[in-house]
């Protein structure tokens, strides 16, 4: 069972941590609405790098953003989290295909091996958590934007990269805890107290701690044993 629960959490892991990567380089983070406007005439989306324009007969333009520090706090924190998300799912990655028992590195070691199972699940999780946070943070200013009544510039909504964010992230979480919770350290075993038992020691066991006699010969004359005034 704990092999099986580390083979699924490392799949859904190494699953979710690649469609954080696809997240963060998709170009429909979010797209200008059309609500409110009759005739549109062009569509604008935008992600984490640059933003780019459409028309209606396909053809579109792209421009980076120029100057970091002109943009948003928002917009730079959350390009930090996905980096920091991308950086910790690799090294995640790494410790959980050392740490899983399909795999043959430090096989003589099994407590190493669930230590790096422990880490690379915490790793995967973390991965999660800072791809979480950037996508409910960025959807957060769009509903903010787009539900003001005093905001005057081109109001968005929320993007299909942002929802595959979320269950890219889901999944890093997921696979972070199955391997979290599939390792077993193996402890010692347990020492058995023996007590001893003294039975009791039947008589021909028990040692003989009398003084042996010296051996009276039988045939030996009795008359030794008598003084002189014995006989008459």
């Amino acid at each position: 069972m704990s092999l099986l629960l580390e083979a699924v959490g490392f799949f859904l892991a190494t699953v979710g941590w690649a469609l954080l990567a696809v997240t963060l380089f998709n170009s429909y983070w979010r797209v200008s609405t059309v609500s409110g406007n009759v005739i549109t005439t062009s569509t604008l989306f935008e992600n984490l790098w640059q933003s780019c324009a459409t028309d209606s007969t396909g053809v579109y333009n792209c421009w980076e953003f120029q100057s970091l520090l002109e943009l948003p706090a928002y917009l730079q924190a959350s390009r930090a989290l996905m980096i920091t998300a991308l950086v910790l799912g690799f090294l995640g990655l790494l410790c959980a295909m050392v740490g899983i028992k399909c795999s043959r590195v430090a096989e003589e070691n099994p407590n190493v091996k669930a230590k790096m199972a422990v880490v690379g699940g915490c790793m995967f999780v973390l991965a999660g958590l800072c791809g979480m946070v950037t996508i409910s943070w960025y959807a957060f200013n769009i509903t903010r934007d787009f539900f003001n009544p005093l905001f005057a510039g081109t109001k968005y909504e929320i993007g299909p990269a942002l929802y595959l964010g979320w269950s890219a992230s889901l999944l890093t979480i997921i696979g972070g805890g199955f391997l979290f919770s599939s390792c077993r350290v193996h402890s010692p075993p347990e020492k058995s107290y023996n007590y001893p038992y003294k039975g009791t020691k039947s008589a021909t066991s028990a040692p003989n701690l009398t003084p042996a006699r010296p051996r009276v010969d039988s045939n030996a004359s009795s008359a030794g044993k008598y003084g002189k005034n014995a006989y008459v």
